[in-house]
């Protein structure tokens, strides 16, 4: 950072398993998120909670403003698959989904969406993914063609015991 440069940028991540396989299981999910944070304070960001279902993450971060978002995210989708990958936790193959949404937030809401990433498992009994990030890019006011969203399936966690 150069003298005089001051930046609080906060970015809410989300992205989801290839195909929207339910892969990260819960047995494992707490091993991946810490290593997803320790690639996100590696490259100079400061991991603040990562947290999701079997078939997808949310993750906060205060950005580092040298680092470009695009970037991070490849960053911690090959070197995470790559680390899923080699504990020999799954008979297949683990992959991300191409596409994230990145929202940012003012350090006012911080505490909220801390307890929004924190409850997935809560907003998950009655809310399928794609209900929770259509409302994402609602309450952001972005424009989206359906064709690039991600591989949506209306099923509920509540019904598969995820």
């Amino acid at each position: 950072m150069k003298p005089g440069v001051f930046t609080q940028l906060y970015i809410h991540l989300v992205f989801a398993v290839k195909y929207r396989e339910r892969l990260l299981k819960k047995e494992i999910r707490s091993e991946v998120f810490k290593y997803i944070s320790g690639i996100i304070s590696n490259r100079r960001h400061k991991s603040i909670i990562i947290n999701g279902m079997s078939d997808h993450i949310h993750i906060l971060f205060g950005a580092n403003p040298n680092d470009k978002i695009s970037d991070l995210v490849g960053c911690i989708k090959k070197e995470s698959s790559t680390f899923i990958n080699s504990k020999g936790w799954l008979n297949g193959k683990f992959h991300w989904q191409d596409g994230y949404g990145a929202f940012s937030c003012s350090r006012s809401q911080l505490d909220n969406v801390y307890n929004y990433i924190h409850n997935q498992e809560q907003h998950h009994k009655t809310r399928s993914f794609k209900e929770e990030y259509m409302a994402l890019l609602k309450k952001f006011s972005i424009e989206y063609d359906e064709r690039f969203l991600f591989e949506f399936f209306d099923d509920l966690y509540l019904k598969s015991g995820s």
